[in-house]
């Protein structure tokens, strides 16, 4: 989608020359400044240009007033993930998640830091469940801080809470900061890929910045999924503080010294790259044909899965992301793993388990026309099973 190199230009033939126009050329006639850039080692908090630019790339979406700091460039999303639970975490300090949730929670902040993971049910009898990292926390004692991460869209499940549930999700949080110092991560990898009109698509880290003095909201995004930029590892921290506020100072100090001890820098090369794309007036007609595009996927597997047999398959609710989220009923006493290994084995059919009985389906990853026989092979594989 970063349409920037120009083919028949392979850079790696290129690299022996000590001729920077050359190397312009062989990068797809960069002008030389950014040229230099993307060969030299990165600032540790990113290229200022590019950070500015995503700034005003997610202030599209911002509600008035909301306060942003400057986004700092990490080493793809996880890093992000990371830098929080190093800030943020801790041995024994309490980290809530809706259940279930992408197991990279659990090595960052649970393997890494020492931190507890808390879950309560991401669905209620088959609906979104708005006090999940609230439920997650009832048994902390008050007073007590806490991290909430908030996937939204979800992987795995696929969903994006309606207004009435995002406004259930918000005034959960805004009450559970009453009981405590919250950090409330939002965790927007997915951000903008919602494929219903009536689901809003903006980031609750708008809704969260500046509305209680014992909520501190932080926003991880980046061009992996908004820009279809898988191999860049570009991810940007964002925290719910302006510009040159002390607060946004003391933070991004700490940040960077968080960088130079693990990474030591983001790769500036995809920085650029990133930069270029942003420059460009024709990107975000370009982000919304793989959001069309997926979008056709979505639509196609949840036609296929609506005529699944409920006694089979329990299909919990999507609208968004690159995923969907189907559970096997307990009454079988089949359990998710037994069932992703069946499905592998007999019918040439990969999907991801969860513990104890999801199954998660990638419909990002399969044409639209392949879609139906995926399900079908799924149902099939249950009930030989059952």
């Amino acid at each position: 989608m970063l349409q920037i190199a120009k083919s028949g230009h392979p850079i790696l033939s290129r690299m022996e020359t000590t001729n920077p126009l050359d190397l312009a050329q062989a990068f797809g006639d960069l002008p030389l400044g950014d040229l230099e850039a993307a060969l030299r080692e990165s600032p540790v908090e990113g290229l200022a240009e590019l950070r500015r630019r995503w700034r005003e790339r997610q202030r599209r979406s911002a509600a008035a007033g909301a306060p942003s700091s400057l986004p700092m460039v990490t080493a793809g999303l996880s890093h992000g993930l990371s830098l929080v639970a190093d800030l943020f975490g801790g041995e024994g300090s309490a980290v809530a998640t809706a259940n279930p949730f992408w197991g990279n929670y659990r090595q960052a902040f649970g393997l890494r830091t020492g931190a507890r993971v808390l879950t309560a049910p991401a669905y209620v009898e088959g609906r979104y469940n708005p006090r999940a990292i609230a439920d997650a926390l009832a048994g902390l004692p008050e007073g007590e801080p806490a991290v909430g991460l908030l996937n939204i869209p979800s992987n795995p499940g696929g969903y994006t809470p309606d207004r009435e549930e995002r406004r259930a999700t918000i005034e959960s949080l805004l009450a559970e900061a009453g009981r405590r110092p919250l950090v409330v991560v939002c965790d927007d990898a997915y951000a903008g890929l919602v494929f219903e009109p009536e689901i809003p698509r903006e980031s609750l880290f708008w809704d969260l910045a500046g509305t209680h003095p014992n909520l501190t909201a932080v926003k991880i995004d980046g061009a992996t999924k908004e820009l279809s930029f898988f191999g860049g590892r570009v991810g940007f921290l964002t925290f719910a503080a302006e510009p040159d506020s002390e607060a946004a100072r003391e933070l991004e100090s700490r940040v960077r010294l968080l960088v130079r001890t693990g990474v030591g820098s983001p790769p500036a090369a995809s920085q650029v790259i990133v930069l270029q794309a942003l420059r460009n007036p024709e990107v975000e007609r370009e982000v919304e044909a793989v959001r069309l595009l997926l979008a056709g996927r979505y639509r196609a597997l949840k036609r296929a899965l609506a005529g699944v047999d409920p006694d089979l398959l329990t299909v919990l609710p999507f609208n968004s992301g690159c995923f969907a989220l189907v559970e096997i009923p307990e009454a079988l006493g089949i359990d998710a793993e037994t069932a992703r290994r069946h499905l592998l084995a007999r019918h040439d059919t990969g999907l991801i388990s969860i513990a104890p009985r999801y199954l998660r389906i990638a419909h990002c990853s399969v044409d639209e026309a392949a879609l139906p026989e995926l399900v079908r092979r799924v149902e099939k594989g249950i009930a030989e099973l059952a």
